[in-house]
């Protein structure tokens, strides 16, 4: 009886291992395992940002020869003259590197008023140094009277004293070759307070001083220029540069101008006619030439 008993034990043990389940095999439909077919989030691929294109800079007078930064500021100059009451003729000259900026009313002709009065003492000096005159202490003491506080009774003694003529004569050797006289303002003729140029003139009359004038006069007159008086520290005035400037009321209004040297070595020159023809007055054309300096220099 022992032997059914054992056959039936094996039978029963048989029939419990075929009922355990097997794993499952691999699916024939994937062949990488999952850690493979996702990358981890830093393993992701970022695109690359595109390069960055500097956009080249727009310069407003790339013929002028000025640098881009200062042709911004002739162009802002402009802008604001064409703002102004009356009309504005403009000449900037870089001396160092020989080029020049004029606006199209450069060549406009608008009354000197006391700008004359530089041209007056260039030949003052000229005369005295070539022996055709000699200049006595007070002609000196009225001359830098002309040029520290522009007045017009010490002119009008050296005008008188030394042939307001023969002053009219040279003025062109300075490069006033667009000077006129004008008739029917003053019992005599020609007479420094009435007399019409352009900017340009007056543009050629400080680089005549500063270029051609023998040192010494030079000297003289730049020391002058640099420490005018209160009645003119406006227009190209200012901490590094000298001034001559001319103002009157005539019968088409007021005329504003202003013309000197600025920088180092007095490396510019700036000519500044203002012609307000009854637009405004003298604060206005004073403010006009003062703000055109600033906006090119300060």
């Amino acid at each position: 009886m022992l032997r059914p008993i054992l056959v039936a034990c094996a039978l029963a043990l048989t029939a419990c291992s075929a009922a355990v389940p097997a794993d499952p095999p691999p699916s024939s439909t994937s062949t990488t395992s999952p850690s493979a077919a996702t990358p981890p989030p830093s393993a992701a691929h970022t695109p690359a940002a595109a390069p960055v294109v500097a956009t080249p800079e727009v310069c407003p007078m790339p013929d002028s020869g000025f640098d881009c930064a200062f042709q911004k500021r002739i162009q802002a100059a402009q802008q604001y003259a064409e703002t102004r009451p009356g009309t504005v003729g403009i000449v900037l000259r870089d001396r160092q590197n020989g080029v020049v900026w004029r606006n199209k009313h450069a060549a406009d002709k608008v009354w000197t008023a006391s700008t004359i009065k530089l041209a007056m003492i260039v030949n003052l000096l000229d005369r005295h140094r070539t022996g055709q005159i000699r200049l006595t202490s007070d002609d000196r003491r009225l001359m830098t009277a002309m040029l520290h506080s522009s007045d017009d009774d010490a002119a009008d003694t050296l005008w008188k004293r030394y042939s307001g003529s023969t002053f009219n004569a040279a003025f062109p050797q300075y490069g006033m070759t667009g000077l006129v006289a004008q008739r029917g303002y003053s019992t005599s003729f020609p007479y420094w307070g009435f007399e019409k140029c352009t900017t340009d003139d007056l543009d050629r009359l400080i680089n005549h001083v500063l270029d051609k004038v023998h040192p010494e006069d030079r000297a003289y007159i730049v020391e002058q220029m640099r420490g005018v008086g209160p009645e003119q520290q406006w227009g190209v005035w200012g901490p590094d540069s000298g001034t001559k400037n001319g103002w009157s009321q005539e019968d088409t209004g007021w005329v504003m101008n202003s013309v000197g040297f600025i920088g180092p070595d007095q490396r510019y020159t700036l000519a500044i006619m203002n012609n307000l023809a009854g637009e405004g007055g003298y604060d206005e054309g004073r403010a006009t030439d003062t703000e055109i300096t600033r906006i090119l220099f300060r």
